[in-house]
C-alpha cells in the first residue's frame, strides 16, 4: 500500500528537493524502511537507534502524532514528518 509523505525541508536533500514522495508501508517503520531504500540515509535523521522517533522530529500519520515505528500508517492516510519546535 503506498502513501504519501510529506517532508520538512530538512529532509529535501536526501529527496533531491522534493517535499512530497511517496512509500509503501503499514507502519512507519515499513515507510521509514522503504524511504530509506529508495532516498538512503533518510531513516537515521528521522528514527533513532533505539526505534524511535528523534526528539527533533515529530511524524504525524494524518493528524494523530506517531512516535514508534510499529504505529500504523492506515491506507490512503498522509505521513508527515516536520521538524519540531521549542522555545519559550
Amino acid at each position: 500500500m503506498s502513501v504519501r509523505v510529506r517532508l520538512a525541508a530538512l529532509l529535501h536533500s536526501y529527496t533531491g528537493g522534493a517535499d512530497v514522495v511517496e512509500a509503501d508501508g503499514t507502519t512507519v517503520g515499513a515507510v521509514m524502511d522503504a524511504l530509506d531504500r529508495r532516498y538512503p540515509g533518510i531513516a537515521f535523521r528521522v528514527i533513532d537507534e533505539q526505534g524511535r522517533v528523534r526528539r527533533h522530529v515529530n511524524v504525524f500519520v494524518g493528524e494523530e502524532s506517531a512516535r514508534e515505528r510499529s504505529s500504523p500508517v492506515p491506507p490512503g492516510a498522509e505521513v508527515f514528518i516536520v521538524g519540531a519546535l521549542s522555545g519559550g
